[in-house]
């Protein structure tokens, strides 16, 4: 993602209000990360700006995209910054005990972005959102993390406002390009990008899922298997079941026994997971040891 860095702060931006754009491209895929962008400028050229034909990145073709990116790097009047939330970041959230939920992730990524700008020294004054929920709800949470600041949240806000359009652009590219030169961690046989759109509904994509699972392993990382998607690949997949290190807060024996973990569906492929008490001894000894009479040696003889 080298090319997908923006450069330093423009010295016009820590002497002049500014406003910024804020926008996501990524959020409904089921394959690769979800990337927030943000544009800002000075507040004197946002007349200027809408001049030079933003608009809606959904709206325009690759090429156009392509090119209206290159031109707002070499802008000396423009600044931006991305965040790119990896499919296996997106998952785990969604999947961890204390699970967050996406439009929070979003939530939590555009006021990153935001202290992100203002750390850098950007005299910000106004930003403008695509919302993510009710948008009342989120210009007050935002205005609460931000007092100083004001804030303008709207559905198609990146059809509305030009700043939000080229952050719109900003987003779209850098995933684009984040797919285009994918770097699997994984190292099978026969993997390919012949991924489709990476929506759910995409036969192509639903394909390339068949085509990259593993009974035991699930799926590249390039998948966020957290999505209801990837559920049906493994009604047939191998169960996996450990003992949690985990104490039980509700069991007996004073909170000490331990619970054993049944990941029906690896663990990772959407289905909730199912848990059963097992009994233990005073030393929380798994009654698999037990049943065997396996004991801890730490001597040799």
């Amino acid at each position: 993602m080298a090319e997908a860095v923006a450069g330093a702060t423009p010295e016009w931006a820590t002497k002049e209000p500014c406003l910024m754009g804020i926008d996501e491209a990524g959020r409904g895929p089921v394959l690769g990360p979800m990337v927030y962008g943000c544009m800002y400028c000075a507040r004197s050229y946002n007349n200027t700006l809408a001049t030079l034909k933003f608009a809606d990145s959904k709206t325009l073709k690759e090429e156009q995209r392509e090119e209206l990116f290159e031109s707002l790097k070499v802008n000396s009047s423009i600044g931006w910054e991305v965040d790119v939330i990896c499919p296996k970041d997106l998952s785990a959230k969604m999947l961890k005990k204390s699970k967050v939920n996406l439009n929070e992730i979003s939530h939590n990524s555009a006021m990153g972005l935001v202290r992100k700008v203002l750390d850098m020294g950007v005299l910000l004054a106004e930003v403008y959102i695509d919302t993510v929920g009710d948008p009342e709800k989120y210009r007050i949470k935002l205005t609460e993390k931000f007092p100083g600041i004001k804030f303008v949240v709207a559905k198609k806000a990146d059809s509305l406002y030009p700043v939000v359009s080229g952050a719109s652009i900003v987003a779209k590219v850098t995933r684009d390009r984040a797919l285009r030169n994918w770097a699997f961690d994984e190292t099978a046989l026969n993997m390919h990008m012949k991924t489709g759109s990476g929506y759910p509904g995409d036969p192509d994509t639903k394909q390339w899922l068949e085509d990259h699972k593993h009974p035991v392993f699930g799926f590249p990382t390039l998948v966020r298997f957290s999505w209801g998607t990837c559920t049906p690949f493994f009604k047939n997949a191998v169960e996996v079941t450990w003992e949690s290190d985990e104490v039980d807060e509700d069991a007996s024996n004073n909170g000490s026994a331990k619970r054993q973990v049944k990941l029906s569906s690896l663990g990772f492929t959407g289905f909730k997971r199912k848990t059963e008490e097992i009994e233990s001894s005073g030393k929380g000894r798994c009654k698999f040891f037990q049943a065997r009479k396996l004991e801890l040696v730490r001597k040799f003889q």
